[in-house]
Formats: C-alpha cells, structure tokens, sequence
C-alpha cells in the first residue's frame, strides 16, 4: 500500500459513495486505476465494508457513555450486550477491567436504568462523553 492508497482510503473514509471519477480528480489517476486499487484494498481484505455514521442526537439519543465493566461471566455479559438496543459495540480488553462497551440513551433515567441492570454482571465504571472528534486518517 502506497501513498495514493492511503488517500483514497482517507477520501471513502470521508464519503464512501464518492465515485470512481471523484476520487481519480483528487489523487490524479484515471478512474479505472482508482477502480483497480479500491478492488486490490476490497480483495485483500484493507476495506473490510462499507458503512454510514448515525447522528445519534437526531434520533433522540443525546447521551453518549463508555461503561468499563469488571465481570467473570464474561459469556452471559456478551449475551446481555447483544440483545440491548443501547449498546452500539462491546469490546474485551485486557486489564483490570473486562469490556468497555458503548452506549446511546435518549435521557439519564434511561442510562441509569441500564447501568443498574448491568450490575448483576458485575461492577460498571461509566464515563460520560462530552464531546467528540475523530482524527483517524490512514
């Protein structure tokens, strides 16, 4: 992978239904040799898939958290986490804690309710999000 795969990996990242020709005026190739590079990074496997981002505020859901949770029934918490509709991912980690999970609510009763149903699994450390940015450039 050279330099003009990671701008185009960095141009889908920022919108990936932008096309072939789109792409090619903004790293100076033709359009069928950008075509041919996003099918050598699809084919091996560098994009993995392509997706959107949900503005998780405008579906209501204002509240953004990262809960650490300590737990040795690590095969139940996985169970709860993928059958609850305000978990967006869990991660096992390594440490002191065993998963970090995120999570959107639409208000605080909501996130404390979780919270309090979590804890039969284990203790939860929650930390709330203020605000975000993203610099994850290739």
């Amino acid at each position: 992978m050279d330099e003009t795969d990671k701008k185009i990996l960095n141009l889908l990242k920022e919108n990936a239904r932008a096309s072939y020709s789109e792409i090619a005026q903004k790293v100076a190739l033709s359009s069928p040799a950008v075509k041919e590079r996003i099918t050598k990074l699809e084919e091996s496997g560098i994009i993995d898939k392509y997706t959107i981002n949900i503005n998780y505020q405008k579906m209501g859901k204002s509240i953004t958290a990262f809960i650490m949770f300590e737990t040795v029934n690590c095969k139940a918490f996985r169970e709860f986490c993928s059958n609850q509709p305000m978990v967006l991912k869990y991660y096992r980690i390594a440490g002191y804690y065993s998963y970090l999970v995120k999570v959107v609510a639409a208000n605080m009763e909501l996130l404390e309710a979780f919270i309090d149903e979590t804890m039969r699994f284990g203790t939860p450390s929650t930390h709330i999000v203020f605000s975000s940015a993203a610099n994850d450039t290739v």
